[in-house]
Protein backbone atom coordinates (compact mmCIF):
# COMPACT_ATOMS: atom_id res chain seq x y z
CA UNK A 1 0.00 0.00 0.00
CA UNK A 2 2.76 2.82 0.80
CA UNK A 3 4.53 2.12 -2.53
CA UNK A 4 0.89 2.62 -4.32
CA UNK A 5 0.86 5.81 -1.84
CA UNK A 6 4.06 6.92 -2.89
CA UNK A 7 3.36 6.59 -6.75
CA UNK A 8 0.28 8.38 -6.43
CA UNK A 9 2.42 11.09 -4.41
CA UNK A 10 4.96 11.36 -7.20
CA UNK A 11 2.47 11.63 -10.28
CA UNK A 12 0.41 14.47 -8.31
CA UNK A 13 3.98 16.48 -8.17
CA UNK A 14 4.40 15.06 -11.59
CA UNK A 15 1.09 17.08 -12.65
CA UNK A 16 1.75 20.18 -10.37
CA UNK A 17 5.03 20.60 -12.11
CA UNK A 18 3.47 20.22 -15.77
CA UNK A 19 0.79 22.58 -14.40
CA UNK A 20 3.39 25.14 -13.56
CA UNK A 21 4.98 24.69 -17.06
CA UNK A 22 1.22 25.56 -18.60
CA UNK A 23 0.99 28.36 -15.87
CA UNK A 24 4.30 29.94 -17.07
CA UNK A 25 2.98 29.61 -20.72
CA UNK A 26 -0.26 31.48 -19.70
CA UNK A 27 1.56 34.31 -18.08
CA UNK A 28 3.51 34.32 -21.77
CA UNK A 29 0.21 33.89 -23.27
CA UNK A 30 -1.24 37.30 -21.85
CA UNK A 31 2.03 39.21 -22.86
CA UNK A 32 1.54 38.46 -26.45
CA UNK A 33 -2.28 39.04 -25.89
CA UNK A 34 -2.03 42.02 -24.77
CA UNK A 35 1.35 42.91 -27.36
CA UNK A 36 -1.07 41.86 -30.25
CA UNK A 37 2.07 39.07 -30.71
CA UNK A 38 0.28 36.60 -33.04
CA UNK A 39 3.11 34.61 -33.59
CA UNK A 40 4.37 34.12 -30.15
CA UNK A 41 0.23 33.38 -29.43
CA UNK A 42 0.69 30.55 -32.15
CA UNK A 43 3.95 29.18 -30.54
CA UNK A 44 2.26 29.40 -26.77
CA UNK A 45 -0.51 27.47 -27.89
CA UNK A 46 1.69 24.29 -29.65
CA UNK A 47 3.61 24.77 -26.82
CA UNK A 48 0.58 24.36 -24.05
CA UNK A 49 -0.99 21.48 -26.25
CA UNK A 50 2.46 19.24 -25.47
CA UNK A 51 2.45 20.44 -22.05
CA UNK A 52 -1.75 18.97 -21.73
CA UNK A 53 -0.97 15.94 -23.89
CA UNK A 54 1.94 15.22 -20.97
CA UNK A 55 -0.68 16.16 -18.14
CA UNK A 56 -3.25 13.76 -19.76
CA UNK A 57 -0.67 11.38 -19.55
CA UNK A 58 -0.18 11.90 -15.85
CA UNK A 59 -4.11 11.95 -15.53
CA UNK A 60 -4.28 8.35 -16.80
CA UNK A 61 -1.47 6.90 -14.57
CA UNK A 62 -3.12 8.71 -11.64
CA UNK A 63 -6.45 7.06 -12.33
CA UNK A 64 -5.01 4.00 -12.70
CA UNK A 65 -2.80 4.53 -9.65
CA UNK A 66 -6.16 5.53 -7.76
CA UNK A 67 -7.92 2.25 -8.97
CA UNK A 68 -5.35 0.39 -7.65
CA UNK A 69 -5.82 1.74 -4.62
CA UNK A 70 -9.69 1.49 -4.54
CA UNK A 71 -8.74 -2.65 -4.99
CA UNK A 72 -6.74 -3.02 -1.75
CA UNK A 73 -8.63 -0.81 0.40
CA UNK A 74 -11.72 -2.60 -1.34
CA UNK A 75 -13.30 0.88 -2.61
CA UNK A 76 -15.63 1.13 -5.52
CA UNK A 77 -13.29 3.70 -7.51
CA UNK A 78 -16.90 6.13 -8.48
CA UNK A 79 -16.99 6.86 -4.99
CA UNK A 80 -13.46 7.65 -3.89
CA UNK A 81 -12.06 11.42 -3.41
CA UNK A 82 -8.09 12.33 -2.48
CA UNK A 83 -9.77 12.99 0.70
CA UNK A 84 -10.47 9.54 1.58
CA UNK A 85 -7.70 8.38 0.78
CA UNK A 86 -6.18 10.98 3.13
CA UNK A 87 -8.97 10.11 6.13
CA UNK A 88 -7.29 6.01 5.43
CA UNK A 89 -3.71 7.79 5.38
CA UNK A 90 -4.34 9.26 8.98
CA UNK A 91 -2.34 6.45 10.95
CA UNK A 92 0.53 7.01 8.76
CA UNK A 93 1.87 10.55 8.66
CA UNK A 94 4.61 10.75 6.97
CA UNK A 95 2.63 9.28 4.02
CA UNK A 96 -0.55 11.41 4.67
CA UNK A 97 1.33 14.48 5.25
CA UNK A 98 3.27 14.24 1.89
CA UNK A 99 0.25 13.12 0.02
CA UNK A 100 -1.86 16.41 1.63
CA UNK A 101 1.28 19.12 1.23
CA UNK A 102 1.08 17.62 -2.94
CA UNK A 103 -2.75 17.90 -3.12
CA UNK A 104 -2.57 21.35 -1.44
CA UNK A 105 0.07 22.42 -3.79
CA UNK A 106 -1.56 21.42 -6.86
CA UNK A 107 -4.91 23.00 -5.77
CA UNK A 108 -2.83 25.97 -5.39
CA UNK A 109 -1.11 25.78 -8.81
CA UNK A 110 -4.35 25.26 -10.62
CA UNK A 111 -6.33 28.15 -8.90
CA UNK A 112 -3.51 30.27 -10.53
CA UNK A 113 -3.84 28.36 -13.69
CA UNK A 114 -7.47 29.53 -13.49
CA UNK A 115 -7.11 33.33 -12.86
CA UNK A 116 -4.48 33.64 -15.51
CA UNK A 117 -7.02 31.73 -17.91
CA UNK A 118 -9.37 33.36 -16.67
CA UNK A 119 -7.90 37.23 -17.27
CA UNK A 120 -6.83 35.78 -20.81
CA UNK A 121 -9.84 34.89 -22.10
CA UNK A 122 -11.37 38.50 -20.94
CA UNK A 123 -8.25 40.39 -22.88
CA UNK A 124 -8.95 37.85 -25.90
CA UNK A 125 -12.52 39.20 -26.13
CA UNK A 126 -11.79 42.63 -25.24
CA UNK A 127 -9.14 42.49 -28.22
CA UNK A 128 -11.34 40.88 -31.02
CA UNK A 129 -14.16 44.00 -29.15
CA UNK A 130 -11.60 46.51 -30.53
CA UNK A 131 -10.71 44.84 -33.95
CA UNK A 132 -15.15 44.37 -33.92
CA UNK A 133 -15.02 48.38 -33.13
CA UNK A 134 -12.18 49.09 -35.80
CA UNK A 135 -13.77 47.56 -38.65
CA UNK A 136 -16.74 48.97 -38.14
CA UNK A 137 -15.15 52.74 -37.97
CA UNK A 138 -13.75 51.46 -41.34
CA UNK A 139 -16.80 50.48 -42.60
CA UNK A 140 -18.36 54.14 -41.82
CA UNK A 141 -15.26 55.90 -43.02
CA UNK A 142 -16.52 54.29 -46.81
CA UNK A 143 -19.80 55.26 -46.12
CA UNK A 144 -19.33 58.84 -44.95
CA UNK A 145 -18.61 60.61 -48.14
CA UNK A 146 -21.68 59.41 -49.40
CA UNK A 147 -23.92 60.11 -46.22
CA UNK A 148 -21.91 63.16 -44.27
CA UNK A 149 -23.57 65.76 -46.65
CA UNK A 150 -24.83 68.68 -44.16
CA UNK A 151 -24.69 72.02 -46.29
CA UNK A 152 -28.21 73.66 -47.45
CA UNK A 153 -28.22 71.20 -50.62
CA UNK A 154 -27.68 67.95 -48.88
CA UNK A 155 -31.45 66.48 -50.23
CA UNK A 156 -30.14 66.58 -53.94
CA UNK A 157 -31.57 63.30 -55.29
CA UNK A 158 -29.00 63.37 -57.99
CA UNK A 159 -26.24 62.60 -54.72
CA UNK A 160 -28.43 60.02 -53.19
CA UNK A 161 -27.16 56.53 -53.42
CA UNK A 162 -26.27 53.92 -50.86
CA UNK A 163 -22.91 51.56 -50.99
CA UNK A 164 -23.24 49.40 -53.78
CA UNK A 165 -23.60 52.17 -56.26
CA UNK A 166 -28.07 52.37 -56.79
CA UNK A 167 -29.16 55.17 -57.83
CA UNK A 168 -32.30 56.39 -55.98
CA UNK A 169 -34.35 57.71 -58.74
CA UNK A 170 -34.28 54.35 -60.52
Amino acid sequence: MASLIDTLIDVLGQEDAEYKKLLELSNNKTKAIVGADIERLQDILVQEQARIDAINKLEQQRMENVDDICNVLNLRRTDIKLEDILEVLKKQPKEHDALAAVNAQLKKTLNELMKINENNKLLTKESLDMVEFELNIAKNAVLTPQTGNYSKNAYDEERIQTVSGFDARQ
